[in-house]
């Protein structure tokens, strides 16, 4: 049986994924000596993390100039932090005149559907789902249009991953919320 709160959904984007090319090579061994906000192990990972403070965030910097942002939440906090990146860059003399392209790859996004929901049905009339009570409290469900995955809790909680914009945030909520009805139907 599935409650009905209200019909509100909220969503707030708690990580996004992002990356871009400087187009030019970085000496990562030139960035860490004179950065002591990095961490480079290359016996370990090709790549430098470079931490940014404001807004907090975590860059990889790859010597080919390819950079992957992760911890902001907004497109907006990604330009800033790769505005940083580039100054920083820029201090051991790599200049980088063109202004990058930034391809969002992933946004996370927590919230609720204000339902209580019950998991073992659902697991049962939803497709692309995954439930194993014993070893996790959430179900896994897997919508392929738009592409999102969704983490559904009892108390309606939820986390979504997949999305590439708000536009595809907001259509897998709108279809995650068709679902769940349509299964409470049956």
């Amino acid at each position: 049986m599935v409650k009905s709160k209200s019909k509100k959904s909220n969503l707030k984007i708690q990580n996004i994924v992002a990356t871009t090319s400087l187009g030019k090579p970085v000496s990562l061994t030139k960035l860490a000596r004179t950065h002591s906000n990095t961490e480079y192990n290359p016996e370990q990972f090709p790549g430098l993390v470079l931490r940014i403070q404001q807004p907090k965030s975590a860059v990889l910097v790859f010597s080919s100039g390819n950079l992957v942002c992760t911890g902001t939440k907004s497109v907006s906090q990604v330009r800033e932090v790769i505005e940083q990146v580039i100054k920083q860059i820029g201090k051991i003399g790599i200049k980088i005149t063109d202004k990058p392209r930034i391809t969002v790859q992933n946004i996370v996004a927590s919230g609720s559907i204000d339902l209580n929901l019950n998991l073992n049905m659902l697991a049962l009339q939803l497709e692309n789902t995954e439930y194993e009570p014993e070893q996790f409290p959430g179900l896994v469900y897997k919508l392929v249009d738009p592409p999102a995955t969704f983490l559904l809790f009892s108390n309606g909680k939820l986390v979504c991953t997949g999305t590439k914009d708000k536009k595809q945030l907001e259509e897998s909520m709108k279809q995650l919320n068709k679902n769940v009805k349509e299964a409470v139907k049956k």
